[in-house]
């Protein structure tokens, strides 16, 4: 029964019904994974709190509206996605348009060319542009469609796409160059 207690869905009533203990458990289930999608969306530390921050606000202002067509984290991670994707486009990220671009056949890469160490390829996510990390965000990490994305970002499905293409041909060339310095 204390176990039930701690359900997502057990939480929404308990907080709906004014618990706001309920809040803190709910809160606690879900923060750190939440927290590491605004980390990969922002880039940085200081924006990835604030959104997580800004997010748990607006999570906790709408709880009375979720109506539980999906689960409680689906319904948060849109939440908080959208809070970053908002954030990002005051910034004004460079969106490729995919006009009169061809999107190439990912070209063979010798597996044995290249050693990409984990740390390697998070550092080259890292330093991307922000319209490449973000779509690259999205589609890999957080499973969005090139049609999703399009929608979230207001780019066609062709450009995000694109995008996609190219962040992972940066990522590769940067995680590949073991000379690089991170900064």
């Amino acid at each position: 029964m204390e176990n039930e207690a701690l359900l997502p869905e057990s939480l929404v009533v308990r907080y709906r019904n004014g618990d706001m203990l309920a809040a803190k458990q709910l809160y606690e289930q879900y923060s750190k994974a939440m927290y590491n999608i605004c980390l990969r969306m922002m880039n940085n530390v200081q924006d990835a709190e604030d959104m997580l921050q800004e997010a748990f606000y607006m999570i906790f202002k709408n709880l009375e509206s979720y109506r539980g067509e999906s689960t409680i984290g689906a319904w948060i991670k849109s939440i908080v996605v959208h809070k970053c994707i908002n954030q990002l486009k005051k910034k004004k990220p460079v969106w490729v348009e995919a006009d009169n671009l061809e999107l190439q056949e990912e070209e063979m890469v010798d597996e044995q060319a290249f050693k990409y160490t984990v740390e390697n390829v998070k550092q080259a996510i890292n330093h991307l542009r922000d319209g490449y990390r973000i779509v690259l965000n999205l589609y890999l990490f957080e499973n969005y469609s090139h049609k999703e994305i399009a929608e979230k970002l207001g780019i066609s499905e062709s450009t995000a796409k694109t995008q996609y293409m190219r962040a992972k041909k940066k990522v590769r060339e940067m995680a590949g160059d073991r000379s690089r310095e991170w900064q």
